[in-house]
Protein backbone atom coordinates (compact mmCIF):
# COMPACT_ATOMS: atom_id res chain seq x y z
CA UNK A 1 0.00 0.00 0.00
CA UNK A 2 1.48 3.10 -1.00
CA UNK A 3 1.72 6.10 1.93
CA UNK A 4 2.15 9.63 0.88
CA UNK A 5 3.78 12.51 2.97
CA UNK A 6 2.44 15.95 1.48
CA UNK A 7 2.97 19.69 2.68
CA UNK A 8 7.01 18.88 3.76
CA UNK A 9 10.22 19.93 2.26
CA UNK A 10 12.44 17.57 1.34
CA UNK A 11 16.71 17.70 2.01
CA UNK A 12 16.84 15.29 -0.73
CA UNK A 13 20.43 15.39 -0.32
CA UNK A 14 20.54 14.28 -4.05
CA UNK A 15 23.05 17.02 -5.33
CA UNK A 16 20.30 18.92 -7.26
CA UNK A 17 21.11 22.02 -6.04
CA UNK A 18 21.41 22.98 -1.69
CA UNK A 19 20.36 20.04 0.02
CA UNK A 20 18.57 18.84 -3.12
CA UNK A 21 15.85 20.87 -1.41
CA UNK A 22 12.26 20.95 -2.78
CA UNK A 23 9.76 23.32 -0.90
CA UNK A 24 6.55 21.97 -1.53
CA UNK A 25 7.71 18.34 -1.61
CA UNK A 26 6.20 15.04 -1.11
CA UNK A 27 7.48 11.77 -0.52
CA UNK A 28 5.61 8.59 -1.16
CA UNK A 29 6.78 5.11 0.12
CA UNK A 30 5.47 1.26 -0.54
CA UNK A 31 6.43 -1.17 2.23
CA UNK A 32 9.94 -0.94 2.30
CA UNK A 33 10.91 1.21 -0.34
CA UNK A 34 10.43 4.90 -1.64
CA UNK A 35 8.21 5.39 -4.74
CA UNK A 36 8.45 9.43 -5.26
CA UNK A 37 10.16 11.66 -3.81
CA UNK A 38 9.75 15.64 -5.87
CA UNK A 39 7.28 18.02 -6.10
CA UNK A 40 3.99 17.51 -4.78
CA UNK A 41 2.10 18.24 -7.78
CA UNK A 42 3.41 15.66 -9.40
CA UNK A 43 3.35 12.95 -6.38
CA UNK A 44 1.19 9.86 -7.51
CA UNK A 45 -2.12 8.80 -6.63
CA UNK A 46 -1.87 7.18 -2.51
CA UNK A 47 -4.32 4.84 -0.62
CA UNK A 48 -3.09 6.89 2.40
CA UNK A 49 -2.10 10.93 2.56
CA UNK A 50 -0.42 12.73 5.63
CA UNK A 51 -0.18 16.36 5.44
CA UNK A 52 3.44 17.34 7.45
CA UNK A 53 2.94 21.06 7.92
CA UNK A 54 5.60 22.26 6.31
CA UNK A 55 8.06 20.33 7.89
CA UNK A 56 11.43 18.94 6.72
CA UNK A 57 12.29 15.26 6.09
CA UNK A 58 15.53 14.44 5.37
CA UNK A 59 17.02 10.83 4.97
CA UNK A 60 17.88 8.68 7.79
CA UNK A 61 21.04 9.74 9.56
CA UNK A 62 23.96 7.31 9.08
CA UNK A 63 26.70 6.89 11.45
CA UNK A 64 29.29 4.98 10.07
CA UNK A 65 32.10 4.98 13.22
CA UNK A 66 30.97 3.67 16.57
CA UNK A 67 32.30 1.69 19.63
CA UNK A 68 28.91 0.74 20.95
CA UNK A 69 29.42 -1.86 22.99
CA UNK A 70 31.95 -1.64 26.04
CA UNK A 71 31.93 -2.16 29.71
CA UNK A 72 32.26 0.64 32.56
CA UNK A 73 33.28 3.93 31.80
CA UNK A 74 36.41 6.01 31.91
CA UNK A 75 35.40 9.28 33.44
CA UNK A 76 38.05 8.71 35.72
CA UNK A 77 40.61 9.23 32.85
CA UNK A 78 38.76 11.96 31.26
CA UNK A 79 39.60 13.82 34.81
CA UNK A 80 43.07 12.82 35.26
CA UNK A 81 43.16 14.48 31.28
CA UNK A 82 41.86 17.55 32.24
CA UNK A 83 44.47 17.87 34.48
CA UNK A 84 47.00 17.59 32.03
CA UNK A 85 48.24 13.99 31.90
CA UNK A 86 48.21 12.94 28.23
CA UNK A 87 45.58 10.02 26.73
CA UNK A 88 49.53 8.20 25.60
CA UNK A 89 50.56 8.21 29.09
CA UNK A 90 47.27 6.93 30.55
CA UNK A 91 47.49 4.36 27.84
CA UNK A 92 51.00 3.33 28.80
CA UNK A 93 49.55 3.30 32.69
CA UNK A 94 47.58 0.27 31.60
CA UNK A 95 44.67 2.66 31.09
CA UNK A 96 42.94 3.71 27.83
CA UNK A 97 41.39 0.57 25.97
CA UNK A 98 43.16 -2.14 28.39
CA UNK A 99 40.90 -0.29 31.11
CA UNK A 100 37.77 -0.94 28.68
CA UNK A 101 38.75 -4.47 27.63
CA UNK A 102 39.11 -5.30 31.19
CA UNK A 103 35.88 -4.25 31.98
CA UNK A 104 34.19 -5.90 28.93
CA UNK A 105 35.86 -8.83 29.32
CA UNK A 106 34.44 -8.80 32.63
CA UNK A 107 30.58 -8.18 31.67
CA UNK A 108 27.73 -10.47 31.34
CA UNK A 109 26.08 -10.20 27.82
CA UNK A 110 23.22 -8.76 29.48
CA UNK A 111 24.60 -5.95 30.81
CA UNK A 112 26.76 -5.06 27.74
CA UNK A 113 23.43 -5.74 25.97
CA UNK A 114 21.56 -3.05 28.52
CA UNK A 115 23.91 -0.35 28.05
CA UNK A 116 24.69 -0.69 24.52
CA UNK A 117 20.26 -0.39 23.71
CA UNK A 118 20.55 2.58 25.79
CA UNK A 119 23.16 4.15 24.20
CA UNK A 120 21.81 3.27 20.51
CA UNK A 121 18.11 4.51 21.40
CA UNK A 122 19.45 7.49 21.98
CA UNK A 123 21.18 7.32 18.62
CA UNK A 124 17.81 6.48 16.92
CA UNK A 125 15.62 8.51 18.29
CA UNK A 126 17.82 11.63 17.15
CA UNK A 127 17.70 10.14 13.55
CA UNK A 128 19.92 7.19 13.11
CA UNK A 129 18.80 4.63 11.28
CA UNK A 130 21.84 2.76 10.01
CA UNK A 131 24.78 2.14 12.35
CA UNK A 132 28.64 0.81 12.57
CA UNK A 133 29.11 -0.54 15.27
CA UNK A 134 33.04 -1.56 15.91
CA UNK A 135 34.56 -4.95 18.28
CA UNK A 136 37.90 -4.40 19.75
CA UNK A 137 37.36 -4.31 23.54
CA UNK A 138 37.28 -7.66 23.83
CA UNK A 139 41.33 -8.50 22.74
CA UNK A 140 40.37 -12.46 22.82
CA UNK A 141 38.48 -14.31 20.30
CA UNK A 142 35.75 -15.30 22.71
CA UNK A 143 34.90 -11.86 23.62
CA UNK A 144 35.73 -10.24 20.00
CA UNK A 145 32.73 -13.00 18.68
CA UNK A 146 30.71 -12.09 21.73
CA UNK A 147 30.65 -8.52 21.09
CA UNK A 148 29.85 -9.01 17.19
CA UNK A 149 27.41 -11.16 17.75
CA UNK A 150 25.63 -8.40 20.46
CA UNK A 151 25.95 -6.05 17.77
CA UNK A 152 24.36 -8.20 15.50
CA UNK A 153 21.17 -9.32 17.25
CA UNK A 154 20.74 -5.06 18.21
CA UNK A 155 18.61 -4.69 15.05
CA UNK A 156 16.40 -7.18 16.84
CA UNK A 157 15.65 -4.42 19.94
CA UNK A 158 15.78 -1.36 17.72
CA UNK A 159 14.56 -0.19 14.38
CA UNK A 160 18.01 -0.22 12.96
CA UNK A 161 20.56 -1.72 10.44
CA UNK A 162 24.09 -2.41 12.01
CA UNK A 163 27.24 -3.06 10.17
CA UNK A 164 29.69 -5.30 12.39
CA UNK A 165 33.33 -4.49 11.95
CA UNK A 166 36.26 -6.31 13.88
CA UNK A 167 38.64 -4.59 15.40
CA UNK A 168 40.67 -6.96 16.89
CA UNK A 169 43.79 -4.91 15.99
CA UNK A 170 42.54 -2.28 18.35
CA UNK A 171 45.38 -2.68 20.59
CA UNK A 172 47.77 -5.25 21.94
CA UNK A 173 45.82 -7.67 24.25
CA UNK A 174 47.36 -8.16 27.71
CA UNK A 175 48.81 -11.66 27.86
CA UNK A 176 50.50 -10.28 24.88
CA UNK A 177 52.26 -7.14 26.15
CA UNK A 178 55.68 -6.46 24.65
CA UNK A 179 55.07 -9.22 22.17
CA UNK A 180 52.40 -6.94 19.40
CA UNK A 181 53.59 -9.44 16.50
CA UNK A 182 53.03 -12.57 18.02
CA UNK A 183 49.27 -10.76 18.81
CA UNK A 184 49.18 -9.91 15.52
CA UNK A 185 49.67 -13.76 14.70
CA UNK A 186 46.73 -14.20 17.00
CA UNK A 187 44.13 -11.91 15.11
CA UNK A 188 45.35 -13.08 12.00
CA UNK A 189 45.74 -17.08 12.12
CA UNK A 190 42.95 -17.37 15.10
CA UNK A 191 40.67 -14.56 15.43
CA UNK A 192 40.28 -13.82 11.85
CA UNK A 193 39.50 -17.21 10.23
CA UNK A 194 36.81 -18.02 13.03
CA UNK A 195 35.12 -14.84 12.73
CA UNK A 196 34.96 -14.77 8.73
CA UNK A 197 33.29 -18.39 9.12
CA UNK A 198 30.63 -17.47 11.52
CA UNK A 199 29.80 -14.63 9.00
CA UNK A 200 29.92 -12.08 12.42
CA UNK A 201 31.88 -9.26 10.32
CA UNK A 202 31.35 -7.05 7.53
CA UNK A 203 34.97 -5.26 7.28
CA UNK A 204 38.00 -5.66 9.76
CA UNK A 205 39.51 -2.38 11.26
CA UNK A 206 43.01 -1.53 12.76
CA UNK A 207 44.80 1.19 14.85
CA UNK A 208 47.78 1.89 13.24
CA UNK A 209 49.36 4.52 15.37
CA UNK A 210 52.23 5.37 17.31
CA UNK A 211 50.57 3.94 20.39
CA UNK A 212 49.12 0.78 18.86
CA UNK A 213 50.26 -0.70 15.81
CA UNK A 214 52.79 -0.30 12.91
CA UNK A 215 52.07 -0.17 9.26
CA UNK A 216 53.75 -3.36 8.91
CA UNK A 217 51.59 -4.82 11.43
CA UNK A 218 48.20 -3.75 9.99
CA UNK A 219 49.21 -4.65 6.25
CA UNK A 220 49.40 -8.41 7.85
CA UNK A 221 46.02 -7.87 9.22
CA UNK A 222 44.38 -6.41 5.63
CA UNK A 223 46.61 -8.91 3.93
CA UNK A 224 44.62 -11.86 5.96
CA UNK A 225 41.32 -10.18 6.06
CA UNK A 226 41.39 -9.68 1.88
CA UNK A 227 42.10 -13.49 1.78
CA UNK A 228 39.05 -13.69 3.84
CA UNK A 229 36.99 -11.82 1.47
CA UNK A 230 36.20 -8.59 4.28
CA UNK A 231 36.67 -5.30 2.85
CA UNK A 232 38.47 -3.10 5.32
CA UNK A 233 38.52 0.64 6.81
CA UNK A 234 41.38 2.04 9.16
CA UNK A 235 41.72 4.17 12.34
CA UNK A 236 44.47 6.36 10.47
CA UNK A 237 46.31 9.27 11.13
CA UNK A 238 45.07 10.62 14.27
CA UNK A 239 48.19 11.09 16.59
CA UNK A 240 50.48 11.20 13.78
CA UNK A 241 51.23 10.84 10.22
CA UNK A 242 52.14 7.22 10.26
CA UNK A 243 51.49 6.89 6.19
CA UNK A 244 47.64 5.24 7.66
CA UNK A 245 45.55 6.82 5.11
CA UNK A 246 48.03 5.76 2.09
CA UNK A 247 47.92 2.17 3.58
CA UNK A 248 44.46 2.08 3.88
CA UNK A 249 44.40 3.38 0.42
CA UNK A 250 46.40 0.50 -1.30
CA UNK A 251 44.42 -1.97 0.90
CA UNK A 252 40.87 -0.55 -1.07
CA UNK A 253 39.52 0.53 1.99
CA UNK A 254 35.71 1.67 2.63
CA UNK A 255 37.20 4.66 4.68
CA UNK A 256 40.57 6.20 6.27
CA UNK A 257 38.81 7.63 10.25
CA UNK A 258 40.26 10.47 12.08
CA UNK A 259 42.55 11.94 9.44
CA UNK A 260 43.78 15.06 12.03
CA UNK A 261 48.04 14.11 10.63
CA UNK A 262 47.34 13.02 7.47
CA UNK A 263 49.86 14.44 4.34
CA UNK A 264 49.12 15.82 1.19
CA UNK A 265 50.21 12.29 -0.68
CA UNK A 266 47.73 10.39 1.93
CA UNK A 267 44.77 12.63 0.90
CA UNK A 268 46.08 12.49 -2.69
CA UNK A 269 45.59 8.32 -1.83
CA UNK A 270 42.14 8.48 -1.29
CA UNK A 271 41.04 10.17 -3.44
CA UNK A 272 42.88 7.69 -6.14
CA UNK A 273 41.15 4.81 -4.25
CA UNK A 274 37.60 6.28 -3.93
CA UNK A 275 38.67 5.35 -0.11
CA UNK A 276 35.82 7.97 2.31
CA UNK A 277 37.41 10.01 4.97
CA UNK A 278 35.52 9.81 8.36
CA UNK A 279 36.42 12.44 10.23
CA UNK A 280 35.39 12.35 14.06
CA UNK A 281 34.78 15.58 15.63
CA UNK A 282 33.35 14.56 19.06
CA UNK A 283 37.03 12.63 20.15
CA UNK A 284 38.97 15.85 18.75
CA UNK A 285 36.68 18.07 20.88
CA UNK A 286 36.87 15.97 23.66
CA UNK A 287 40.72 15.17 23.79
CA UNK A 288 41.05 18.81 23.18
CA UNK A 289 42.98 18.34 20.38
CA UNK A 290 45.14 21.02 18.30
CA UNK A 291 45.35 19.49 14.75
CA UNK A 292 42.38 19.86 13.18
CA UNK A 293 41.69 16.78 10.07
CA UNK A 294 42.69 18.81 6.45
CA UNK A 295 39.32 19.27 5.65
CA UNK A 296 40.13 21.57 3.23
CA UNK A 297 42.65 19.58 1.12
CA UNK A 298 40.45 16.53 0.85
CA UNK A 299 37.79 18.99 -0.10
CA UNK A 300 40.02 20.69 -3.04
CA UNK A 301 41.02 16.73 -3.79
CA UNK A 302 37.35 15.68 -4.26
CA UNK A 303 37.36 12.80 -1.20
CA UNK A 304 33.83 12.26 -0.20
CA UNK A 305 34.42 12.89 3.49
CA UNK A 306 31.64 11.22 6.09
CA UNK A 307 30.88 12.46 9.66
CA UNK A 308 30.87 10.26 12.51
CA UNK A 309 30.25 10.42 16.59
CA UNK A 310 32.69 7.60 17.54
CA UNK A 311 30.98 6.86 20.08
CA UNK A 312 33.33 5.07 22.59
CA UNK A 313 34.01 5.32 26.30
CA UNK A 314 37.33 7.11 26.19
CA UNK A 315 37.96 9.62 23.81
CA UNK A 316 34.20 10.39 22.84
CA UNK A 317 31.39 9.50 24.38
CA UNK A 318 28.91 11.04 21.85
CA UNK A 319 25.17 9.78 21.37
CA UNK A 320 24.29 13.13 19.42
CA UNK A 321 24.58 12.65 15.56
CA UNK A 322 23.45 16.81 15.42
CA UNK A 323 25.93 17.70 17.75
CA UNK A 324 28.92 15.87 16.00
CA UNK A 325 27.23 17.61 13.22
CA UNK A 326 27.55 21.25 14.90
CA UNK A 327 31.12 20.44 16.39
CA UNK A 328 32.16 19.93 12.40
CA UNK A 329 31.09 23.22 11.63
CA UNK A 330 31.93 25.26 14.49
CA UNK A 331 35.35 23.62 14.73
CA UNK A 332 36.31 22.55 11.46
CA UNK A 333 34.43 25.05 8.90
CA UNK A 334 32.22 22.69 7.39
CA UNK A 335 29.05 24.10 6.11
CA UNK A 336 25.72 23.03 7.14
CA UNK A 337 25.08 21.39 4.24
CA UNK A 338 28.62 19.49 4.19
CA UNK A 339 27.93 18.21 7.62
CA UNK A 340 24.30 16.74 6.40
CA UNK A 341 25.53 15.24 3.81
CA UNK A 342 28.56 13.63 5.77
CA UNK A 343 26.23 11.81 8.06
CA UNK A 344 23.63 11.06 5.16
CA UNK A 345 25.01 9.91 1.60
CA UNK A 346 28.79 10.44 2.43
CA UNK A 347 28.11 8.04 5.22
CA UNK A 348 26.40 5.59 3.36
CA UNK A 349 29.49 5.22 0.78
CA UNK A 350 31.05 4.76 3.85
CA UNK A 351 29.62 1.58 4.12
CA UNK A 352 29.45 0.23 0.99
CA UNK A 353 25.32 1.41 1.34
CA UNK A 354 24.84 4.11 -1.02
CA UNK A 355 22.89 2.07 -3.73
CA UNK A 356 20.17 1.95 -1.32
CA UNK A 357 20.09 4.35 1.40
CA UNK A 358 21.52 7.93 2.40
CA UNK A 359 19.22 9.95 -0.12
CA UNK A 360 15.46 10.45 -0.81
CA UNK A 361 15.20 8.86 -4.18
CA UNK A 362 12.63 6.45 -5.98
CA UNK A 363 14.27 2.18 -5.53
CA UNK A 364 15.62 3.78 -2.19
CA UNK A 365 14.97 2.11 1.60
CA UNK A 366 12.07 4.45 3.11
CA UNK A 367 14.96 5.71 5.88
CA UNK A 368 14.03 8.91 6.21
CA UNK A 369 13.92 11.37 9.43
CA UNK A 370 10.86 14.14 9.75
CA UNK A 371 11.72 17.02 11.42
CA UNK A 372 10.39 19.75 13.44
CA UNK A 373 12.21 22.48 11.61
CA UNK A 374 12.26 24.47 8.37
CA UNK A 375 15.32 24.16 7.03
CA UNK A 376 18.46 21.75 7.48
CA UNK A 377 20.69 24.06 8.64
CA UNK A 378 18.46 24.17 11.65
CA UNK A 379 19.54 20.33 12.49
CA UNK A 380 23.36 20.40 13.50
CA UNK A 381 22.50 24.72 14.82
CA UNK A 382 20.37 23.34 17.77
CA UNK A 383 23.37 22.29 20.10
CA UNK A 384 21.32 19.71 22.49
CA UNK A 385 18.25 19.57 20.87
CA UNK A 386 16.37 16.82 19.22
CA UNK A 387 14.11 18.29 16.58
CA UNK A 388 13.14 14.46 15.24
CA UNK A 389 9.42 14.69 15.07
CA UNK A 390 8.96 10.79 13.99
CA UNK A 391 11.71 8.19 12.58
CA UNK A 392 11.07 5.98 9.57
CA UNK A 393 12.94 2.41 9.06
CA UNK A 394 12.10 1.02 6.41
CA UNK A 395 8.81 2.56 5.64
CA UNK A 396 7.37 2.08 9.40
CA UNK A 397 7.22 4.75 11.63
CA UNK A 398 9.45 4.15 14.64
CA UNK A 399 10.17 6.93 17.70
CA UNK A 400 12.47 5.13 19.67
CA UNK A 401 12.81 5.85 23.35
CA UNK A 402 15.76 7.66 24.80
CA UNK A 403 16.72 5.41 27.09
Amino acid sequence: MTELLVNVRLAAMTGAGPYGLIDDGALAFDGETIVYAGPRRAAPPAARALDLDGRLITPGLIDPHTHLIYGGNRAQEWEQRLGGVAYAEIAARGGGILSTVRSTRAAGDAALMLAARARLATLCAHGVTTVEIKSGYGLDCATEMRMLLLARSLPAELPVDVRATFLGAHAVAPEFRAAADAYIDEVCERMLPRIAAAGLADAVDAFCETIAFTRAQTERVFARAAELGLRVKLHADQLSDGGGAALAARFGALSADHLEYTSAAGIAALAAAGTVAVVLPGAYYFLREQQAPPIAALRAAGVRVAIATDCNPGTSPLVSPLLAMNFACTLWGFTPEEALRAMTVEAAHALDLAHDRGTLEAGKLADFVVWDAEHPAELPYAMGANPAHAVYKRGQRVRASEG
